[in-house]
């Protein structure tokens, strides 16, 4: 499901259910991040490091221990960028060479609607008012919470880049739609926007993210990447006007 929203470059490594379990040792280091979790959380942790783990191999990067650092952000080996997401039975990992790609982030979620009120904590006026056209055009997917993890996984993107939080507020994000629904499933593109002063990639600033979206097997999944040294400033239209 991630290997279709990721330029080929990027490899991915996604668990569903159980099947990651031969993967999920984890690390002396790593046990000590948990040891004091519940084993819902400690199992996540495992399994998802055992996606990442496995996607190293497949860099030709000896696999080792990923510890979270600020904010929770894993600590990739010298050399890598990645992203990391988990959700109830499904874990994935994307790496790539940092030579590659500037930055990366994914993100899964159930496909549900938001709990109630959180769409408000989210969205935006203008994203609110294009979600609310969306859902009448194609509701079968549940925009709220395709909303939720486009902005995750910008957050995820953002972050290595900057060192800095970025709130929900700050991100406007506009989706485009792909197939229609039907075998596999939905899928599409989306902008964001950011509101605040974005990362600056070798002298460049930039404050467009792009990323793809699929909803499939009951999941919605969201992958932002960004390229190195863009041609010029990155600034796309204003998706509100």
């Amino acid at each position: 499901m991630m290997e279709e929203l990721l330029p080929g470059f990027v490899v991915t490594v996604e668990s569903l259910g159980d099947d990651g379990a031969e993967g999920a040792i984890l690390h002396p280091e790593e046990r000590a991040v948990v040891a004091r979790a519940v084993e819902k959380r400690r199992r996540e942790f495992a399994v998802v490091r055992g996606c990442a783990r496995r996607a190293m191999e497949k860099l030709g990067v000896p696999p080792g221990p990923v510890l979270p650092g600020d904010r929770g952000a894993p600590q990739w080996p010298a050399g890598l960028i990645g992203s990391m997401t988990h959700c109830e039975g499904y874990a994935a990992a994307a790496l790539a060479h940092a030579t590659d790609l500037a930055s990366v982030g994914i993100d899964a979620e159930p496909h549900l609607a938001l709990p109630e009120d959180v769409l408000g904590a989210v969205a935006l006026p203008g994203e609110a008012s294009r979600l609310d056209r969306l859902g009448t055009l194609t509701p079968a997917v549940h925009w709220d919470r395709l909303l939720f993890s486009a902005k995750e996984s910008v957050y995820k993107a953002w972050f290595p880049l900057t060192g800095r939080w970025l709130d929900f507020s700050e991100a406007d994000i506009d989706f485009s739609t792909g197939r229609t629904l039907g075998a596999p499933g939905l899928s599409g593109g989306f902008r964001a926007r950011l509101l605040v002063p974005g990362p600056v990639l070798d002298g460049v600033p930039v404050q467009v993210f792009d990323g793809s979206w699929t909803v499939r097997r009951g999941l919605v999944a969201t992958a932002v990447t960004v390229p190195h040294a863009p041609s010029g400033p990155v600034s796309g239209p204003d998706p509100g006007k």
